[in-house]
């Protein structure tokens, strides 16, 4: 390590314009150096965010402003520097890669373009020089057909794609320091794990300092060479990455640290006899798309997919992005009509039912979607909307309303949460308020669409182990669609891999997980972020329990 890049000295950040208002960020102090990585690490709600915007000259004016201490980026303190001169450190000395590249990106513009515009504001380069220089960007961050991609629009690229060009844009003028913010929350793990070793390899390469944020100890595992832990805006450790993972020193590192989902598969339930709900026949779904000119091309998102779902019992289907995962989830609950193949949901099928007779089906069948600030309706109360479903089947309002108030209790929120509105709750509470919806209905399935991906750690643990507590309670089946292996090994029963739209290998999870047949779903185990960790014990997997102690 060299001489520190960054240097925050007694932060303190707070509400409103005057920064009288409460502390958001109470005086923390940390560094990087270059060629490093730190880690900054916490739940939703913990500042990290706050200090990266901070850092970065981006605090929102008039709702947060820093008042105290100072952030300074290669000796020059940036809580200083006029709005011109944070411009010009922008992209030339610090760069930032945003958690969700999508809305970082203008949709109307090619990406080329938008990673040009950085050289055309920051440098006097010739328009063919800087062409060169960013198809060079772009082969550095792997992206394939770099001539194609530079004249693409964001919607046609994929996730891990836009995260490349956003990496590219922020890294093309080789800025001393590099703020990832959660660049990989979303992403599926092979194709977090290229993330994380693109950002590596690039830091080594160019010397850059890098600030990871990131709520995943799995991820901190894979990455830091250092790590600050964060809470209510406080660090409450800092310390060398082997130190904190085997000898963390606060209670709530090592609750985030217990909170990593293990890949070692739950204990196997013994299926119900004649208990099948749901069965999926060589389920198959094709998308067709017409030119402008005439010309008909075809998307197979789906072929020949055959699922088996007993009562009480989770069925985990997972994969990459892309690899037919929802769509087949969204066959299933029939909010896509299936191209072929059948559904057969406790006993009769429903693949070719039109709307009027599939709806005494649908109670039988609710669903669970990735975001619930989106699948929840802002201007309606939370009680309404746990409500909505069984009045709309004819149950009086007084008594949905107060199915709703038990529902609620269900899943662990408090009896005041019926009138409240969704933006008044944390994401963990939203995605609590959609189960308790999608259970409204009493269901024989329910069916999780990626539902827990977008949440902290210690969140997702908590809403795992409330499905485990409803289905226990309630004995209805689970049909739970991720990317995420971990997930899969702490739910899942069984579990179906799907690549480009088939299942390649099925069975139970202790099987599948363990004892993998397939390619495939040993590149997916292996890609799994913290793998060669035990962060329960504080120790690595096959480290023996009596070395790490000493």
């Amino acid at each position: 390590m060299t001489d520190n890049v960054l240097e925050i000295d007694n932060l303190v950040v707070r509400l409103g314009k005057s920064g009288n208002g409460d502390k958001v960020i109470d005086g923390i102090s940390l560094t990087v150096g270059a060629g490093e990585t730190m880690c900054l690490v916490g739940e939703s709600g913990s500042g990290k965010s706050v200090t990266s915007l901070a850092t970065m000259g981006l605090l929102p004016k008039g709702v947060l402003q820093a008042s105290g201490g100072e952030i300074r980026l290669a000796g020059e303190n940036v809580l200083a520097a006029s709005e011109r001169r944070l411009r010009q450190l922008r992209a030339s000395r610090m760069a930032m890669i945003f958690q969700e590249p999508m809305t970082a990106l203008n949709p109307v513009v090619p990406v080329g373009k938008q990673i040009d515009e950085v050289l055309r504001f920051h440098t006097d380069m010739p328009a063919r020089e800087r062409r060169r220089r960013i198809l060079d960007m772009m082969e550095q961050v792997r992206l394939p057909e770099v001539e194609r991609i530079f004249a693409s629009y964001p919607h046609r690229l994929s996730g891990g794609q836009r995260q490349r060009i956003m990496i590219a844009m922020a890294l093309v003028l080789e800025p001393k320091l590099l703020i990832a913010d959660e660049p990989t929350t979303a992403l599926d793990v092979t194709t977090q794990k290229q993330i994380l070793t693109l950002i590596r390899e690039l830091q080594q390469a160019h010397g850059t300092a890098v600030l990871f944020i990131t709520h995943d100890m799995g991820v901190v595992a894979e990455i830091a060479d250092r790590v600050a832990v964060m809470r209510h805006g406080r660090l409450v450790e800092t310390g060398q990455l082997d130190d904190v993972l085997r000898r963390p020193q606060m209670e709530y590192t090592r609750n985030l640290l217990s909170a990593v989902p293990s890949l070692v598969p739950r204990a196997p339930r013994t299926p119900q006899a004649l208990s099948v709900v749901l069965e999926a026949n060589e389920l198959g779904k094709v998308y067709r798309e017409r030119s402008l000119f005439g010309h008909q091309r075809e998307v197979v998102a789906a072929k020949d997919v055959t699922l088996t779902l007993h009562k009480g019992r989770t069925l985990g289907i997972v994969g990459e992005s892309g690899s037919g995962k929802s769509t087949v989830a969204r066959c299933i609950v029939r909010l896509i009509d299936p191209t072929s193949g059948g559904i057969r949901l406790a006993g009769r099928e429903i693949s070719e039912l039109s709307r009027r007779l599939l709806r005494p089906h649908r109670k039988k069948i609710q669903i669970v979607f990735q975001d619930p600030y989106r699948s929840l309706n802002p201007r309606v109360n939370v009680g309404e909307s746990i409500a909505e479903g069984p009045i709309n089947y004819g149950m009086p309002r007084a008594e949905a309303l107060a199915k709703a108030r038990d529902l609620l209790e269900l899943v662990h929120l408090p009896p005041d949460a019926i009138n409240r509105f969704p933006h008044q709750f944390s994401g963990g509470q939203r995605q609590r308020i959609a189960i308790a919806r999608a259970l409204a209905l009493e269901p024989d399935v329910l069916v999780a669409d990626e539902a827990v991906s977008a949440l902290d750690v210690s969140v997702q643990a908590q809403v795992l182990k409330l499905l485990d507590e409803i289905q226990t309670r309630l004995g209805i089946a689970l049909l739970f669609i991720t990317h995420d292996l971990r997930v899969a090994a702490q739910i899942c029963d069984d579990v179906a891999v799907m690549q480009k739209g088939r299942v390649v290998e099925q069975g139970p999870a202790a099987e599948v997980l363990t004892n993998p047949k397939q390619v495939y779903t040993r590149q997916l185990l292996e890609a799994a972020p913290g793998r060669d960790w035990d962060f329960a014990n504080f120790r690595p997997v096959h480290e023996a329990p009596q070395a790490a102690a000493s």
